[in-house]
């Protein structure tokens, strides 16, 4: 390989690195492997677009310059960058959210920043959807939608399980009937998605009407019934 032959004249574009990367990371940092690819990233995310950036497997492995840095072959430069990035996640420099796609499941990784993190959090609890970009096929929200805030303050914490629900009666019932549902529960002190859902339920089954705002001591008690349901 012939030397470097030195950094162009003019201006360059230069990659900001954190400065606790010099102080923190390189010095724990005992393997090649994970110190290209730490670097890699910083440069790679640096030239994307959008809050949340994150990179995919393929995102290096369609790098020809990068994987030739990684190994001799396609089999030793691979094998090399997947070692890499279990020793980058397990370490805390990025991390690691996996998402279901048409093709299957698939592993993101950001950069353990502030952004990062809150990406990364945000792909946890489900707030995400499919893109339909082939090159960033998941795309996420800088706030969560009114519907998940709205459970959030009012009912309880947020799951996967119960964002996913959450996504469902968003498609099936009025952004309305779910807000005043929800008023109702709490106002009944039933803070369960089981009693909301039961009184959207009813609404489509017999339709909703102005009185049924005030909510009877008998709706009350059909709501509990259909919870079981």
């Amino acid at each position: 390989m012939p030397p470097f032959r030195g950094f162009s004249e003019g201006k360059v574009r230069l990659t900001p690195v954190p400065g606790p990367f010099f102080s923190e990371l390189l010095p724990e940092i005992d393997h090649l492997g994970e110190l290209k690819l730490t670097l890699y990233a910083f440069w790679r995310l640096d030239r994307m677009e959008g809050i949340f950036r994150y990179l995919r497997r393929n995102d290096f492995t369609e790098d020809t310059l990068f994987m030739q840095g990684m190994g001799e072959n396609t089999q030793t430069a691979e094998a090399a960058l997947d070692e890499a990035l279990e020793r980058a996640v397990g370490r805390g420099s990025l991390l690691k959210a996996v998402v279901t796609l048409e093709k299957g499941e698939e592993a993101l990784y950001f950069l353990n920043s502030p952004k990062g993190r809150a990406a990364a959090d945000a792909i946890h609890k489900g707030l995400w959807r499919p893109s339909g970009d082939t090159r960033m096929p998941v795309e996420l929200s800088q706030e969560p939608p009114n519907i998940f805030k709205l459970f959030e303050e009012n009912i309880g914490p947020l799951t996967p399980i119960i964002a996913e629900t959450l996504r469902e009666a968003e498609n099936t019932y009025p952004t309305s009937w779910i807000e005043e549902a929800v008023r109702i529960a709490v106002e009944n002190n039933k803070r369960s998605w089981s009693y909301v859902n039961a009184i959207l339920r009813r609404w489509q089954e017999e339709g909703r009407h102005e009185q049924d705002r005030g909510d009877t001591e008998k709706d009350r008690r059909r709501y509990a019934e259909w919870e079981n349901l």
